[in-house]
């Protein structure tokens, strides 16, 4: 009997959890529907039960149908990349996350699958992202409200569209918003092989801008250095290569950078410092090494040097919306003419977990994984 009891609790409490992510993700409404409300087809999704390790407590599950309102879009999803920030939600350590149970991805790209009445401007077919990004991507079909999508040109290729919001508009902002550059300009960055440093190298170059890039040590680092020399990087160094008293000798026909990018922290930022010229800006983005930034005295007293940060969600408010998908469609406009491009891995959906393990570095280095629906 009170094995009974037991396995009945459990079934109820199952039962129960599974209520909860209907009703979190509005998969059940509450008035009553008339017998021709549209319905979007059943989801399969990636969701959280409670934050932790992202590999612990995902899983895959099908979703009843969501009603699509008047003014309701519903998206079949095409392709969304796993983004450290993706992950750091799942983990519960970043600032602003969704209440779990939850469906996980930030951003992505997907073709209107149907509309609401009074839906106007979009149709069955167009592709859309949303703009400002919205949490919920991993799943096969969202429904949300018309404002939150915005339509893109249908001849970008996927792999672009599902990932343009997050890094290459960090890298575009980053440029514009701290230190006015002009052609001849110089900047100096570390994470270089990041895809936000692979975009700050190209917008840079469009712009006539120089870049000093610096890089981890590793093997391969030759290759490396090609790879990002053919995206148009000016100098590349190693970190060990600027274990030297001076580093600016280092550069040869370039100026002092007015502006530096630091991801990593540590002694990586450090370096970033040094190439600074008096009165120039580094600008933190990210803490890869999960190291502080360490700043010398005279840094501040002598060269003057500014300490800013930068977090893209902050600036991506609704009143930015229309900014955000200008700036967007420029980026995109640039992919399809072949100006701006990125080291990226399409993972079909089913393979999620392996996708999971590569973006978390448990089988080494890899391109930004993209799930493809």
């Amino acid at each position: 009997m009170a094995a009974m009891r037991i396995a009945v609790l459990k079934s109820l409490h199952r039962t129960t959890r599974l209520h909860n992510i209907s009703q979190r993700f509005l998969l059940h409404r509450n008035e009553v529907r008339p017998i021709s409300a549209i319905m979007s087809p059943p989801s399969m999704a990636v969701v959280y039960d409670n934050n932790g390790p992202p590999d612990k407590v995902t899983r895959m599950v099908e979703i009843p149908p969501v009603e699509v309102k008047e003014n309701d879009i519903c998206v079949k999803v095409l392709a969304s990349p796993i983004n450290p920030s993706d992950i750091n939600r799942i983990e519960g350590v970043y600032p602003v996350r969704p209440q779990v149970p939850a469906v996980g991805g930030y951003e992505g790209v997907g073709e209107v699958y149907s509309i609401g009445s009074a839906v106007r401007g979009l149709s069955p077919g167009d592709w859309v992202i949303p703009s400002p990004p919205s949490s919920g991507m991993w799943q096969t079909y969202v429904v949300k409200e018309q404002s939150v999508w915005h339509k893109i040109d249908k001849q970008t290729p996927i792999e672009y569209a599902a990932t343009v919001t997050v890094n290459p508009l960090t890298a575009l902002k980053m440029l514009e918003d701290f230190v006015k550059l002009n052609s001849g300009d110089a900047i100096v960055q570390n994470g270089a092989t990041s895809i936000v440093g692979q975009c700050i190298i190209q917008l840079a170059r469009i712009r006539g801008v120089h870049s000093i890039n610096i890089t981890r040590d590793r093997s391969g680092a030759d290759e490396v250095k090609e790879k990002l020399k053919k995206l148009g990087a000016d100098e590349v160094f190693t970190e060990s290569q600027l274990e030297v008293k001076n580093v600016k000798s280092l550069l040869t026909n370039m100026p002092e950078p007015a502006l530096g990018f630091n991801c990593v922290g540590g002694n990586a930022a450090s370096l970033v410092l040094k190439f600074l010229r008096n009165g120039g800006t580094m600008v933190t983005y990210g803490g890869m090494s999960k190291k502080p930034i360490t700043v010398s005295t005279s840094s501040f007293i002598f060269k003057d040097l500014s300490l800013r940060g930068f977090w893209l969600q902050k600036w991506m408010s609704t009143e930015k919306a229309g900014e955000c998908r200008n700036m967007i469609d420029h980026l995109l406009g640039l992919v399809r003419a072949g100006k701006l491009k990125y080291e990226m891995e399409m993972v079909p959906f089913n393979d999620f977990p392996t996708a999971l393990d590569k973006a978390l570095g448990k089988q080494g280095s890899h391109p930004k994984q993209v799930i493809a629906f």
